[in-house]
């Protein structure tokens, strides 16, 4: 099947400011849409690992939001298939929702899925044929600009992975219930690392999330946000997690870089890398919002100029 279509609401934990669903549920519509799109075509993610041994993972999202979500949104989710060939099975995904008795286009998702030969070694059925293109036995090396590992030596990591960029960085062990198929982070906990680390950096900086909020109404919205998988980070390992300021646009939005790494023998090997670009906006009531231009003390914590500039954090 190469193009399906479903119906979705967002989960109610993403309504977090007024009734607006954030960027991190926003993709979890894509996800399940992705999901349900294998699961129509024949391919549901639960068999695919029960009989044969394979592990549905999304390995690169890249999602631009058009239209705010409510709460009470009824989405309608369209996946197609793209491309061919070996590799990752491409998908594009599109969600609409309705305003004003019109049909508006809210969210276009770019979707790469690779099916990981699960490595425990149960016995399992051959692998469908159609799927056989997009099977690996590890996940990465897909990302672009790809780095080399880091040799850490003595120093802190998170020194290293800071030092003389406008960056933040977060040292964090991995807990069970960020991975799935017993032992890798999956997607939606890499979208989680990046809305934390958002919320971490800004706090370092001394223009914190709730700050904004109290002394001038405003709140952060995400329009693009991308994550590639170029490694494979486990449970309990020490994820480091860089967000870097890259580059500010007419004091309107920012975008910045998300790489994430763990150490191992001696070295920092990055397993995921993603960009996100954010701007902030005014409550205007409990429906509505507006864009706004950064202020003094907002330009001073995005560019390095303000705040604590400490750089670096731990959980």
């Amino acid at each position: 099947m190469t193009t399906t279509s479903v119906s979705l609401r967002p989960r109610y934990e993403g309504s977090n400011i007024c009734t607006w669903i954030g960027f991190k549920h926003v993709n979890y519509l894509v996800e399940e849409a992705v999901l349900d799109h294998l699961r129509q075509s024949g391919f549901p993610a639960g068999q695919l690992y029960e009989r044969f041994g394979l592990c549905t993972d999304l390995v690169d999202l890249d999602t631009k939001i058009l239209t705010a979500f409510h709460i009470d949104d009824l989405a309608q989710a369209t996946v197609a298939r793209v491309g061919g060939g070996e590799g990752p099975l491409k998908l594009l995904v599109e969600l609409t929702v309705q305003r004003d008795g019109k049909t508006v286009k809210a969210v276009k998702s770019k979707v790469s899925v690779a099916f990981r030969l699960d490595p425990h070694g149960f016995d399992a059925e051959p692998v469908p044929a159609e799927l056989a293109p997009h099977v690996v036995e590890k996940i990465g090396g897909a990302a672009p600009q790809d780095v080399e590992p880091i040799a850490v030596g003595d120093a802190d990591p998170l020194d290293l992975l800071t030092a003389g960029r406008n960056a933040f960085a977060w040292a964090w062990r991995i807990p069970y219930f960020y991975c799935h198929f017993t032992e890798r982070v999956q997607m939606s906990g890499y979208l989680r690392q990046m809305e934390e680390v958002l919320d971490l950096f800004v706090q370092d900086r001394g223009a914190s999330i709730k700050t904004l909020l109290d002394e001038q109404n405003w709140i952060p919205v995400v329009p693009h946000s991308r994550i590639t998988f170029t490694d494979e980070a486990n449970m309990e390992e020490t994820l480091y997690t860089v967000f870097t300021v890259e580059e500010v646009f007419k004091k309107f939005t920012f975008t910045a870089r998300m790489d994430c790494y763990v150490l191992r023998e001696g070295e920092l090997v990055r397993t995921a890398t993603g960009k996100i670009t954010h701007g902030w906006a005014v409550i205007e009531n409990r429906k509505d919002w507006s864009l706004v231009n950064f202020d003094d003390r907002l330009i001073g914590a995005i560019t390095g100029k303000a705040g604590s500039l400490s750089g670096r954090g731990a959980s």
